[in-house]
């Protein structure tokens, strides 16, 4: 399945937005990571060219969890899929709640691709608002506690049967100079990958 081309026919109009133009096997897919935003380049996305920006961060992340992983695709290969909460690139230092909002229904309908996913991985605030907008309106009520990630890293989350762990952005370069939530980050991912290895 082409996941660009899926959104594509169940959205209608995604012009504007950026979608992860990359084939995946569904049911193979047992956790996912949601980052925060697309970046303004494609190129430097995930599934972008080889040594994009945003992999420059992810792969030490991996590594430190002692993932061995050297390209996107062996991410996907260990069940693994990685995607944006915002889809369209942000125009000001902050992600704005409006564009949070125009992008809700294609990561629900993203989401809900994955029949097999175990984990969900929140990679920063902006992710975990937009999962919390995405529960109220299925439960009415938040999934995430909005409490801070350093307090939340230790609390068992379960939506609909699905661990969720509440983590720090993962694409920023000062992720690698922020020495404790680079530790925290690669600590929560060898817990989600210890985690979908029990089902193997």
């Amino acid at each position: 399945m082409n996941i660009k081309s899926e959104l594509q026919q169940l959205c209608g109009d995604t012009q504007n937005l950026r979608l992860n133009d990359v084939n995946i096997e569904p049911e193979t897919i047992r956790a996912i990571m949601i980052n925060e935003v697309v970046p303004s380049s494609p190129e430097e996305d995930f599934y972008g060219k080889p040594d994009s920006a945003y992999m420059s961060t992810t792969i030490p992340l991996f590594r430190k969890a002692g993932i061995e992983v050297g390209l996107v695709q062996d991410i996907l290969n260990r069940g693994i899929y990685i995607t944006n909460a915002v889809k369209t690139p942000k125009s000001e230092y902050a992600v704005s709640k409006e564009s949070i909002e125009n992008s809700l229904p294609y990561l629900g309908k993203e989401l809900a691709l994955f029949p097999n996913v175990k984990v969900i991985m929140l990679m920063g605030d902006v992710a975990k608002k937009a999962f919390n907008m995405i529960s109220k309106k299925t439960t009415k009520k938040n999934a995430v506690p909005s409490i801070s990630t350093y307090k939340l890293r230790n609390t068992e989350i379960i939506y609909k049967g699905i661990r969720i762990i509440s983590s720090y952005i993962m694409t920023r370069q000062n992720i690698l100079i922020e020495k404790s939530k680079f530790e925290m980050a690669s600590e929560d991912i060898e817990t989600m990958y210890r985690l979908i290895k029990c089902f193997d």
